[in-house]
């Protein structure tokens, strides 16, 4: 996209407040933004751009009534909100999403990418890398601030002129200096009761308060652990949820296995009237010799018993071990089992006979991009084969159960991002949702199960502190237990090697566990997305299997889960299912 440059210094482009659509100067304007729409920009009404403005971007959205004032240098790839302003001088370059109504002092700088520094060439022959810059809604910038690359600010916040803004500012903070820091709320000048100083007392006050609101919460969910479980069961069979509630759903593996999961939590043994053998028996059955794996099917008196435990299933139901339901039968089964006292009874060899050259290869073709989710389950479910064929079948398999984890682990820190900690690239709107979900479920299978080192973990903090600021998880679609708890676990993974971003950590975990215990329901339990209006909002199996994880997860982040009295031990597990042994001790 490019500018035309007007000859001679003009009012109007050093104060486009004054712009008037309707005068003579609309006319210049509706030929100068053409120019831009011809060249694939989105302008709204009663906008104003400079003709001196340089704007040269990749992508450009810009909302109604905003204005780009005289010698702006605004590239890259931009989204500015409606009655948003680009004072004179200003630079806005890189990755930038702005809100509505932010206004961007004269010469202030908002840099949305970074240059690559490596020391194996010149710095003038590397290119650069781009995290972004999220400015919300109601915004005030002050003249010569300067705000770096991956940063978020919040709504209603005002950035002190001449202010070095190098990490994230809470909503209706009024932050100033080199680097910036809060120095108090906007709020607090109303004499607003949420934004007095805490002290320590009062922190100390409310942590006992938290504390105690768990261990309420835990006593009622034992107390009514029975009446769920049996809420969900119909018809000789463990449903997601029951039929009057959300109409009938096919019979299925993962039910039987969140129901044992739930009871351990919460009763601490198998589901009342089941045996825990006779479960072990149900969610085995359908595990084929062969592979290992175990496809979809009914685990009621009729379902396992149409099936041997040797007999293998059907050519269709052979799935791709790191693709599908089955996939997931590797954690869902291969935990309950143990939780139950047993173990399966064949290796996952599906897993055990790919070469580390098979792995690398799949690993490679799969879309880290828009399917880093995916791509993170399935390198979940590969690991989980591995540490349990290692746990046991160690005596049985060759390289003692390990088969291609050395290579996996091998590969997953060579191709970690070092500048994001992530394995995923940003997608556009919600950014960083498909990496970070993918960050969970990968890092849930390999470094945590096996009890390894993160390989970034500041960097990973510094992303997924970012995306939980994503509006989209706010909304009825986006809180979800999956959404929540591919945020709480990396962060208390990351916790486990570093102390960065801590508190600010703790202030969205104290916000998540207020809202989940909220969203409990007598009787039901969870509901995977409680706010969401539709059949994931009605309470069951699932959605209280992994809530009751995530309290734990955000309860321990926050130093207090003994108030719980619980601690997850199947999927959810903070413990390695296994270590991996050192090379003198294979």
């Amino acid at each position: 996209m490019h500018h035309s440059m007007a000859e001679g210094v003009r009012r109007i482009d050093f104060l486009p407040w004054e712009y008037d659509p309707t005068s003579q100067e609309g006319a210049a304007q509706e030929a100068r933004q053409g120019e831009l729409v011809d060249a694939g920009a989105l302008i709204g009404t009663g906008v104003f751009i400079a003709p001196s403005a340089a704007v040269f971007c990749d992508r450009l959205a810009v909302g109604d009534r905003t204005y780009i004032a005289a010698l702006a240098y605004v590239t890259g790839d931009l989204t500015i909100g409606a009655d948003c302003s680009i004072n004179p001088y200003a630079v806005v370059r890189g990755e930038i999403r702005m809100g509505d109504g932010v206004r961007i002092g004269a010469h202030t700088s908002i840099l949305g990418f970074n240059h690559s520094m490596s020391t194996d060439r010149p710095i003038f022959e590397q290119g650069t890398w781009s995290k972004g810059i999220t400015l919300g809604d109601d915004v005030w910038i002050g003249s010569n601030a300067t705000i770096l690359d991956g940063v978020t600010v919040g709504d209603h916040v005002i950035v002190g002129a001449g202010a070095v803004v190098t990490k994230d500012v809470p909503d209706w903070a009024i932050v100033a200096g080199n680097p910036a820091r809060v120095i108090r709320d906007r709020r607090a000048e109303q004499g607003a009761a949420s934004a007095p100083e805490v002290t320590p007392d009062a922190r100390a006050d409310a942590t006992a308060d938290l504390a105690a609101e768990l261990r309420s919460f835990a006593g009622r969910a034992r107390e009514q652990a029975g009446e769920l479980l049996a809420r969900c069961f119909e018809d000789g069979r463990f449903v997601d949820r029951p039929a009057a509630a959300a109409g009938p759903l096919e019979p299925a593996v993962r039910p039987w296995a969140d129901a044992v999961e739930i009871a351990d939590l919460l009763l601490g043994g198998p589901p009342p009237g089941f045996d825990a053998g006779d479960l072990v028996r149900r969610l085995t059955a359908r595990q084929d010799p062969a592979t290992g794996l175990i496809p979809e099917g009914d685990l009621s008196d009729s379902g396992v018993s149409e099936r041997s435990p040797a007999q293998p299933p059907a050519s269709e139901e052979r799935l791709d071990p790191m693709d599908g339901s089955a996939s997931y039968h590797i954690l869902s089964v291969g935990y309950a089992v143990r939780l139950l006292g047993g173990r399966l009874p064949y290796p996952v060899r599906a897993v055990h006979s790919m070469t580390e050259r098979d792995l690398v290869r799949s690993l490679e073709a799969r879309d880290w991009g828009a399917q880093a989710w995916g791509s993170g389950a399935a390198v979940d479910a590969l690991a989980t084969a591995c540490a349990l064929n290692i746990a046991d079948f160690s005596a049985e398999l060759p390289d003692g159960g390990a088969g291609p984890v050395y290579g996996l682990m091998g590969w997953l820190s060579a191709a970690a991002d070092p500048r994001t900690g992530m394995w995923g690239t940003p997608q556009p709107a919600p950014r960083w949702l498909q990496a970070v979900n993918g960050f969970y479920r990968l890092t849930r299978g390999s470094y945590a199960q096996l009890g390894l080192p993160l390989p970034y973990p500041e960097a990973a903090v510094d992303t997924v502190l970012e995306h939980a600021a994503d509006p989209y998880l706010a909304t009825p679609e986006g809180y979800t237990a999956c959404n929540v708890l591919d945020i709480i676990h990396p962060l208390w993974l990351a916790a486990r090697q570093t102390g960065h971003r801590r508190a600010e950590g703790e202030a969205w975990a104290r916000g998540q566990l207020r809202r989940a215990l909220r969203s409990w329901t007598d009787g039901a339990g969870f509901a995977f997305a409680p706010a969401s209006g539709g059949p994931d909002a009605v309470a069951g199996l699932q959605g209280t299997e992994m809530w009751l994880s995530i309290v734990w997860l955000l309860s321990d982040y926050l130093g207090i889960a003994d108030a719980l009295g619980y601690r997850p031990r199947g999927v959810h597990s903070p413990d390695p299912l296994v270590r991996l042994a050192p090379v003198g001790e294979r």
